[in-house]
């Protein structure tokens, strides 16, 4: 397996309150990248919010290959956003991308 560091974009179409913010990142915790080493050199945070609502998840995931790195990362993220209280129209997902590959395994 290699560990992989997954950016998954999206918008938040409705607010994300600080509480729902708190919540989102106690549940992505276990996937923060900062635990790679890519991560804590680049300094990625897990969630990164811009103005207009746009967002962008930084999550670590290990799979065997990017395909399913990227598919098993977005599905993290739409169930976490979904414990959170919003719907796919409320905060529809981008396309994903690979930031970062650890291959130290």
């Amino acid at each position: 397996m290699t560990t992989f560091v997954i950016t998954v974009p999206g918008t938040f179409l409705k607010e994300l309150t600080g509480p729902a913010r708190a919540e989102l990142l106690r549940g992505l915790r276990p996937r923060d990248p900062q635990r790679t080493e890519l991560g804590a050199e680049e300094d990625l945070d897990i969630l990164t919010v811009r103005e207009g609502g746009t967002f962008s998840l930084h999550l670590e995931v290990e799979a065997e290959n990017a395909h399913a790195a990227e598919t098993a990362a977005k599905e993290l993220a739409a169930r976490a956003l979904a414990d959170i209280g919003f719907t796919e129209e409320e905060a529809p997902l981008g396309p994903t991308a690979v930031t970062g590959i650890d291959n130290d395994a």
